[in-house]
């Protein structure tokens, strides 16, 4: 029996969060107790998140050039096995050591563990090893937060014959969302929400960032977050939340309130 979302009991809302590789060196404590708030509330939480500065920065200590084009890194056969190391082996532990060190149950995963998403090539000849997400295997995320136990989620996917793919973190925040069900993705970044003329805006809907686009009261570094927002809307997410570390913000949803 399939339920909508008004009817889900409240102990099963789900929300996902999406860790920008930048904030990861960040995160407080303040964070940490808010995970804790959340859980008690009775909201399952996943984590998902990237790793950009660590990647450059073993990239650049090898001399292996990397651009990004249309929001993806271009990765090469080299390139593919720095993000898998960096991510799997450096990044998504600490992470998880960050959650357990706090007193926060938490298990890594990527693509490869329990099939969690297997993919296809994005498009090989302009992107090189980036893969694009065909399907979410969900069975080892229910047992998990069945068991109060968080999954941190990093962005190396793997095909069907097990060859890793780089995926942008974005997507696999977007995906994991809708395959879960979830009420709303968190998209975690140093700006928590959206100030128009320095006020904060706590629900808005698209039309509203596309006028503000359009007038510059959104500019800059904001403005691939609010249509990172609206792309995940746009694939069937209920909401979408700017916020920072005290996962409050700037909702965003096609009815302009929570949902």
């Amino acid at each position: 029996m399939t339920m909508s979302k008004s009817m889900q009991p409240i102990a099963h809302k789900r929300q996902v969060i999406k860790l920008g590789g930048s904030m990861l060196d960040e995160l407080s404590e303040s964070f940490f107790d808010r995970v804790k708030e959340l859980q008690q509330a009775g909201i399952q939480l996943l984590i998902v998140h990237g790793g950009g500065p660590n990647i450059n920065e073993e990239l650049a200590a090898r001399e292996i050039t990397s651009s990004v084009i249309n929001g993806f890194r271009v990765t090469s056969e080299e390139a593919i096995g720095v993000v898998q190391s960096i991510l799997i082996g450096q990044v998504n532990p600490a992470l998880v050591h960050r959650f357990n060190e706090q007193g926060v149950k938490a298990i890594g995963l990527s693509g490869f563990d329990a099939n969690l998403f297997t993919c296809d090539l994005l498009d090989f000849e302009t992107y090189g090893y980036v893969g694009e997400i065909q399907h979410v295997q969900t069975d080892i995320l229910d047992s998990l937060l069945s068991a109060d136990v968080i999954p941190v989620i990093s962005c190396i996917g793997a095909t069907a014959a097990g060859e890793p793919l780089n995926v942008n973190a974005d997507t696999v925040a977007s995906q994991i969302a809708l395959a879960v069900e979830a009420e709303s993705l968190l998209l975690v970044t140093d700006t928590p929400g959206i100030r128009i003329q320095n006020q904060p805006q706590a629900n808005v809907m698209p039309e509203h960032i596309h006028r503000w686009i359009e007038t510059e009261d959104i500019y800059g570094g904001m403005i691939p977050k609010v249509q990172a927002a609206m792309d995940c809307l746009e694939a069937g997410i209920p909401s979408v939340q700017i916020v920072g570390q005290q996962l409050t913000g700037t909702v965003i949803t096609n009815e302009g309130a929570i949902v």
